[in-house]
């Protein structure tokens, strides 16, 4: 038998399930672009959140993704697709392991 679920994790579930139906209707709408418009958005969010919680190193932190993923893509325009590779590889594994939809 299971025990029932804490209202922390009743929240986290209904989190979950919001993003995905947000994300499933962003891709119907707007394909792959929507997708990334949506999670886009959310990460703002996200961001604006931390800000006003004093948590101001998450500007940095987001500053030093953008700027690596604009490196990969400059990389692989330029012919060396590895590091692209290598960024999404990583990227899958990790939201495997860790991502909103487990």
């Amino acid at each position: 038998m299971t025990r029932p679920l804490s209202s922390a994790e009743r929240s986290v579930r209904g989190r979950n399930g919001w993003l995905q139906e947000e994300e499933r209707r962003a891709i119907e709408s707007r394909g792959e672009i929507g997708r990334m418009e949506f999670w886009l958005r959310v990460t703002r969010t996200e961001i604006s959140r931390d800000v006003k919680a004093g948590r101001d190193d998450v500007i940095s932190a987001f500053t030093l993704v953008c700027r690596l993923f604009k490196l990969v893509l400059e990389k692989r325009q330029a012919g060396d697709p590895r590091l692209f590779d290598h960024l999404m590889q990583y990227a899958d594994t990790v939201l495997k392991q860790h991502g909103p939809r487990s």
